[in-house]
């Protein structure tokens, strides 16, 4: 069965796509004109322009008018394949990233943080609510739970710019090995997309997170709601 030729406009746009994705084009670089490439491609001004707004949905691309089309800085993006704090993984694309502590309080486990603890339903834990971002925008809202005595310690340190995790590791010499993390789609609830800076219905990537010290005890749950427009997961699989 002969398979039918992609439209002309998708042809164009995933044209663009694959040199963004291999560097001929870099960040803020101008793409060419719609007269280039309307002459390029030997098409319409109309099927360019239809190949430049499905780049601009995808994020890829932003239109300054009279100017032209520019490549957009790439989505915050986190390997999955290794167990890293937000700010660490950010850090290494060249995004400053920052957090806003919404409370530190202590609250009643329900049945899920009691079975990833290992205590029965009703003990106490910490619990800290941040929004986070890579450069300006909010990109995250984490719900982090931790022993009361762990979260006691937290309370005094700066977690608008430090991960937990480096403070974990770094300053209380407590060794992270391993975490067991779920990922589903959702759509934000009126409260989430206020602190998301989204509309009520978008799409979000939610994550729940359980990780583990070297010792094998579980030491920090996390919940987490990222915004489904500006981040992304990253994970490298083989095939043996």
């Amino acid at each position: 069965m002969t398979s039918m030729p992609l439209p002309l406009h998708t042809q164009i746009r995933d044209s663009l796509r694959t040199q963004i994705l291999d560097g001929q084009y870099q960040q803020h670089d101008k793409l060419p004109s719609e007269k280039q490439l309307m002459e390029s491609f030997g098409v319409s001004r109309i099927t360019v322009r239809h190949a430049l707004a499905a780049l601009g949905q995808e994020g890829m691309v932003f239109k300054i008018p009279g100017k032209g089309c520019y490549v957009s800085k790439p989505k915050p993006t986190q390997q999955l394949a290794r167990l890293q704090g937000f700010a660490e993984s950010m850090g290494r694309q060249g995004y400053e990233a920052f957090n806003r502590l919404i409370s530190l309080q202590t609250v009643s486990a329900n049945a899920a943080m009691a079975a990833a603890f290992s205590l029965p339903v009703g003990a106490p834990l910490t619990e800290i609510q941040r929004v986070r971002y890579p450069d300006r925008q909010p990109i995250s809202f984490d719900r982090t739970y931790v022993s009361v005595e762990i979260g006691q310690r937290l309370a005094r340190e700066d977690l608008a710019t430090r991960d937990i995790f480096l403070i974990l590791e770094n300053d209380y010499s407590i060794g992270l090995d391993h975490a067991l993390l779920s990922i589903q789609a959702a759509n934000a609830d009126a409260d989430l997309a206020a602190k998301l800076e989204i509309a009520p219905g978008d799409a979000v990537l939610q994550l729940e997170r359980v990780t583990y010290t070297t010792e094998g005890a579980p030491l920090e749950m996390d919940y987490v709601s990222y915004r489904g427009d500006a981040f992304r997961y990253q994970l490298r699989i083989a095939r043996n």
